[in-house]
């Protein structure tokens, strides 16, 4: 079984502009995709990997030049620090979903296969879905779909799940489905339960507070001219990347000195950022809605 297929591959490794002697972190190692093509063009340059999952192990390259930290990408600074780094020369971060994760059932990431509701990436994590699911109170569970799925009926899920966990605890993907399921548009159920399912795995994993709290780090681990290059899989990712790269912050809001002039850390190298092509497409539909953001340390 392949373990991942890295998404906009040759785009992100050009983005990084690596340099022979240069170091370069992937905090997203998972299949090793990416870092291994970045080992190429090292020579007396170093690579530090991150993942959380422990399952990422395995796919952990034999190379002199490589680190591995078990570790999630939010205490990037703290980590690089106790490598004896204090800045980079380019950092990628591939936001999505490995393979394995999705199709491991026992990880309960997807809604395809009747599993526990799980969707730590770290499995050493404490809170599962489930127990998000059976604990919280409507306003915040409507708080999660609203937000994280952008799901318009939030509110009615939530009703929906409370009533049913009333009657037994929801422990797996089916009961889950079965609980919502007559909220499901006709012929959209799939993008329907995608939503759900993408809003649980973020809650559960603070992906979008992890994510902010790593970008921030960039701004001083990163060198001048060092590049961040970050694949994003849904659009509120996306506008927290695009905003950061934009702007320096989160919500988008420019920043002008004395005489007018916007201030901002970064310059944009691809302004509308980069999806994949259709051959792409074809070869990795999971690559679909992938978009790919490159900026360069100012």
């Amino acid at each position: 079984m392949v373990y991942h297929i890295p998404a906009l591959l040759q785009e992100s490794i050009d983005g990084l502009n690596i340099q022979p002697n240069g170091i370069y972190v992937d905090v997203t190692f998972g299949g090793g995709g990416h870092s291994k093509e970045i080992l190429k063009h090292l020579k007396t340059g170093k690579l530090i990997a991150f993942d959380q999952d422990e399952d990422a192990v395995i796919n952990i390259p034999s190379d002199g030049k490589f680190i591995f930290l078990n570790q999630n990408f939010r205490f990037l600074k703290n980590n690089l620090q106790f490598n004896n780094i204090t800045t980079v020369d380019g950092l990628i971060a591939d936001l999505g979903v490995s393979f394995h994760q999705f199709d491991e059932p026992e990880r309960g990431f997807t809604f395809r296969q009747n599993a526990p509701l799980d969707m730590r990436m770290n499995k050493t994590g404490t809170v599962t879905a489930a127990q998000l699911l059976n604990t919280m109170d409507t306003e915040k569970l409507a708080d999660i779909f609203y937000r994280y799925g952008e799901l318009l009926n939030s509110r009615r899920i939530a009703r929906e799940i409370v009533a049913a966990r009333v009657k037994k605890p929801l422990a797996t993907v089916n009961d889950i489905i079965d609980a919502t399921g007559k909220l499901a548009p006709f012929r959209q159920e799939h993008k329907f339960y995608a939503k759900m399912f993408q809003s649980l795995r973020i809650a559960v994993n603070h992906e979008i507070d992890y994510l902010q709290e790593m970008l921030e780090q960039t701004l001083s681990v990163l060198k001048p001219g060092g590049r961040l290059v970050v694949i994003s899989y849904h659009s509120l990712e996306d506008r927290v990347v695009k905003n950061f790269m934009k702007t320096g912050n989160f919500e988008g809001e420019e920043k002008k000195d004395f005489y007018g002039n916007a201030e901002t850390p970064f310059r944009i190298i691809n302004r509308k950022g980069t999806t994949p092509d259709d051959n792409e497409i074809a070869k990795n539909n999971r690559a679909r809605s992938a978009r790919l953001r490159i900026a360069e340390k100012i």
